[in-house]
């Protein structure tokens, strides 16, 4: 990331407000990206005066610079698998993965306005809505274990894929009021943004877990997360979606513990009665 190179050369010599928007830079870079003076000065706690100080001190002639320059960065860390495979990485794979995935994590959860996840729970943990799932392909695995865990403290939870036939049943079905969480990051699966605007236009609640705010999918949503999916190879990284649907699910079973632990009581039987699963 040419800013963070540019902080860590530079960093002896900010001020302490300086250093607090600099931080604030590192960690949630969407919001440098597609925010303004003002959005960055009041996540630090400082004066706009300080924001374009700062950039003046990295080497940028302004903050529309700066801005130009984080945006071409999360441009780069969202290109294609075909393109990424061709560059050479550097540093041990090991601490690369480390410091990135951590990071992701970080990013991911940071970003998050405690008001619009506590009404996302809320959503979810109402027994009379259903709830939808859909991906896109990248994150079909994070995605299904999420309908699984959710199917698993509350009924009429359904996982929807790219079926035109079977998408347009359930997203008819599910009816006015359903819940539908949507997941994806650029390049979009075009299927799942014409699934958000109809799941919109029938009366469900979208939430869109993507990119940046400014995504298509965001377009369709009452409540978007800005997912961290920096990587140290050619592929979109889900730890951080992994670690936002994580704290999702704890929420959702916090209100719904004593229905929930019902449900869990009878499928833990069923696979004792069945043999299921083993320690070994």
């Amino acid at each position: 990331m040419e800013v963070a190179e540019r902080i860590q050369g530079r960093g002896a010599s900010l001020t302490a407000a300086e250093r607090r928007v600099a931080e604030v830079l590192l960690a949630r870079p969407q919001l440098v990206g597609f925010g303004t003076v003002a959005d960055l000065a009041a996540e630090a706690g400082t004066g706009a005066a300080t924001v374009v100080r700062l950039a003046a001190k990295l080497g940028y002639s302004g903050f529309s610079a700066l801005q130009d320059s984080v945006q071409s960065d999360l441009t780069r860390k969202l290109r294609p698998a075909a393109e990424r495979i061709r560059e050479g990485g550097s540093g041990h794979p090991l601490e690369l993965a480390r410091v990135t995935e951590s990071g992701n994590v970080a990013a991911t959860l940071d970003a998050v306005d405690p008001t619009e996840l506590a009404a996302v729970i809320d959503a979810l943990s109402d027994l009379g809505r259903h709830v939808l799932v859909l991906a896109g392909n990248a994150a079909t695995g994070v995605a299904q274990q999420f309908a699984d865990e959710m199917f698993s403290l509350r009924p009429d939870v359904r996982r929807l894929d790219g079926n035109e036939v079977a998408l347009h049943r359930d997203l008819a079905l599910a009816g006015a009021g359903s819940v539908a969480v949507a997941i994806d990051v650029r390049r979009y699966d075009r299927w799942l943004l014409d699934a958000a605007r109809t799941a919109t236009a029938t009366g469900s609640t979208v939430v869109a877990l993507t990119d940046s705010v400014l995504s298509p999918l965001a377009r369709y949503a009452s409540h978007t997360f800005v997912l961290s999916a920096a990587s140290v190879g050619p592929f979109d990284s889900q730890v951080g979606t992994l670690a936002l649907l994580n704290t999702i699910v704890a929420g959702v079973a916090d209100r719904l513990r004593s229905t929930a632990s019902v449900r869990l009581d009878q499928a833990e039987q069923a696979w004792t009665e069945s043999g299921s699963l083993t320690d070994g």
